[in-house]
């Protein structure tokens, strides 16, 4: 679909907004059915599932809500497979961790959940195929298509045409903006360095630092300047005023993605709520030790001390990493959850998204807007 069939689809909003899709676990069905009732896009994080749990959350979530639908995925790198003594070290940076200074009867078990883990992370598949996952797109025909960390290949933008779902693609700089223009894409979704999660560079060994990055609003000008798609924002917006700033800067929508973390029907741990309306002076911090790419999260005791440590590449180190998290979440411990964030987080209010919504469309339509 052409650029103007997505523009189409925005002008049908209640508001020019998408939630963003955030893999991992906040995109469930009852969260982005709640997001379509309100008559905004949905949008599921799909990077890691498999082609039956894909078509299935599509349909689950249309049986419930109507509105526009985003399948989003990762452009995972191509990997081989870590040397032994890369693995050593990732592994051996993580039973240093605290979590593992366990009483002496209860640390074998946990040794052993490490050690299944870099098996893992050292064994082939590194990731889901990508052209699996988008059967399932193409049999439940999304309203739309996007893409975080590069360009899918050209039989995607293929497909996609005839089926008439326009396709987004990240940016986090101006050249991949060009690339992305060049490629056949529909839209540019230009996240700023405010943004929570990961940064959607295409560069997979890049060795961006903190500061590496553009500000959202200065991004969106600048790519708007360039680039004919058109231009989402994404990155640090929280409220009405923000959206309308960023279409006042040349956006057609926006992105939206930790204003809706703390929202009831999220699927955020408990505990990933409680820091992101409860503690705002953790402040958010970029790391790779999550899962070997950098992101941006709420500063806690796992990304404190595995700064400088040895981590795998992605998403090698996601699966290493994956038990912990997960027993950190059963557990109700965030010190060792990814608890994804962008920079703007202190802003979150726990509420159902039938409150969110008013309150954006509020002060998006103040007045002298």
């Amino acid at each position: 679909m052409s650029a103007d069939g997505f523009k189409s689809i925005v002008q049908s909003l209640r508001l020019p907004v998408i939630q963003a899709p955030m893999a991992g676990g906040p995109c469930t069905v009852a969260f982005v059915a709640s997001v379509l009732k309100e008559g905004i896009i949905g949008s599921f994080g799909f990077a890691y599932s498999k082609p039956d749990a894909i078509r299935d959350a599509i349909k689950a979530a249309r049986r419930v809500a109507h509105g526009p639908v985003n399948a989003n995925f990762f452009i995972f790198p191509s990997l081989q497979a870590p040397s032994d003594a890369a693995l050593q070290q990732a592994v051996q940076a993580l039973q240093a961790l605290a979590a593992f200074d366990l009483a002496p009867e209860d640390r074998p078990a946990h040794l052993q959940m490490l050690e299944r883990s870099a098996i893992k992370a050292a064994e082939a598949p590194f990731f889901p195929s990508l052209e699996e996952q988008l059967e399932a797109v193409w049999s439940a025909r999304p309203e739309l298509l996007s893409f975080h960390f590069g360009l899918p290949p050209g039989w995607v933008f293929d497909r996609a045409r005839e089926l008439h779902i326009p396709v987004l693609i990240s940016a986090s700089k101006r050249s991949e903006a060009l690339a992305i223009e060049a490629s056949g894409a529909s839209a540019i979704v230009a996240q700023g360095i405010e943004a929570g999660g990961h940064r959607g560079y295409f560069d997979a060994a890049s060795s961006m630092s903190i500061e590496d990055g553009m500000e959202t609003l200065d991004l969106v000008e600048e790519v708007s300047k360039h680039c004919k798609l058109p231009v989402v924002a994404a990155g640090g917006i929280m409220d009405g005023e923000a959206i309308r700033a960023a279409i006042q800067r040349g956006a057609c929508a926006v992105q939206m993605g930790t204003a809706f973390l703390a929202c009831d029907e999220s699927g955020a741990s408990a505990e990933h709520k409680r820091l992101l309306t409860q503690e705002p002076q953790r402040g958010t911090v970029f790391t790779r030790a999550f899962s070997g790419r950098f992101a941006r999260g709420i500063r806690n005791r796992f990304t404190e001390s595995m700064q400088d440590q040895q981590v795998l590449p992605f998403p090698q180190q996601n699966t290493l990493t994956g038990a912990l998290r997960q027993r950190s979440a059963e557990t109700g411990d965030p010190e060792y959850q990814s608890l994804w964030a962008g920079r703007a987080y202190p802003q979150c209010r726990a509420e159902p998204v039938k409150s969110l919504l008013p309150r954006l469309e509020k002060s998006y339509r103040m007045p002298g807007g």
